[in-house]
């Protein structure tokens, strides 16, 4: 499974190129677009030895690859652009190919998933809510998009979405509703006209529709936490300091630091450093 270029053709990596060159067959969404990608690396496939594996055909497909590893043939799997099975085909191949008995093999290298997280500085104000779901396309029909968007609002941890050009503008407005949360728009990431801005999200359809050139280009979006409730946060701090106080009644510092990290979720060196202080009170 081998990531490709996003925009940048630069970032291919070396292990890449040398296994797209030992490839018997390179199967991938497009066969023209993988061709021109090759020959721009020096690397000559005859017509033969691509094959079309996309998401019509994904399933019939997968048994042909499945044939020619069985012959003994080097396969690797290219989508258009980025790391395959990342809203791209590529999962039901794998799938497939296992339960075959067979090994898939993943070429780590670009994803516009991961670049564009890179660089929204979305960060999660609690210990327990780190990490980031990502979501894909949200739906096209109007309902099914706003009930989507609430949905993904409910969620504590950074979202990350994909959008096309044509419905750019939709999102924009139903993400509109979730007020002043930080929203990062990175648009043609990787390419010539790359262009990353973190607005809050009623901000959105205002920012897009000043400039049209803002709606070229393929979009992901992060969508960051929800900032905590003050009110909740100084809750959540006496919690934590109530828990951490019993657990100094009966343990060592560094034992009780330790247990109140796992039950609390709130970082280690802060509650050593509260500990500290709980302990010089008493004296």
């Amino acid at each position: 499974m081998v990531a490709t270029p996003i925009g940048n053709l630069a970032d291919i990596s070396l292990r890449a190129l040398h296994v797209l060159a030992l490839a018997d067959t390179v199967a991938c969404e497009d066969t023209r677009h993988t061709q021109a990608l090759l020959r721009a690396y020096g690397i000559d496939k005859v017509a033969a030895q691509l094959l079309a594996l996309h998401q019509h055909n994904e399933a019939e497909a997968a048994q042909t690859v499945i044939g020619r590893l069985r012959a003994g043939q080097r396969v690797a799997y290219a989508s258009d652009a980025g790391t395959p099975a990342v809203s791209d085909p590529g999962a039901r191949l794998v799938a497939a190919v296992q339960a075959a008995g067979l090994q898939a093999i993943a070429l780590p290298g670009a994803s516009s998933v991961t670049a564009a997280l890179s660089v929204a500085g979305a960060v999660n104000a609690r210990a327990d809510d780190s990490g980031f779901v990502f979501a894909g396309f949200v739906p096209t029909k109007a309902t099914e998009r706003d009930a989507a968007v609430q949905a993904l609002a409910a969620e504590p941890r950074t979202v990350v979405l994909l959008e096309a050009p044509h419905r750019i503008e939709a999102l924009a407005r139903a993400l509109a509703a979730l007020g002043a949360r930080p929203v990062t728009l990175a648009r043609e990431i990787t390419k010539q006209f790359e262009q990353v801005v973190t607005l809050a999200a009623d901000a959105l359809p205002g920012w897009l529709a000043a400039d049209a050139q803002r709606l070229r280009g393929e979009f992901v979006v992060v969508l960051h936490p929800a900032p905590r409730d003050p009110d909740d946060t100084t809750a959540q701090d006496a919690a934590t300091r109530r828990v951490l106080t019993l657990l100094l009644a009966e343990l060592p510092v560094k034992t009780a630091v330790k247990l109140a990290a796992e039950l609390t979720g709130a970082p280690r060196n802060a509650l050593y450093e509260q500990a500290l202080a709980l302990k010089n009170t008493e004296h």
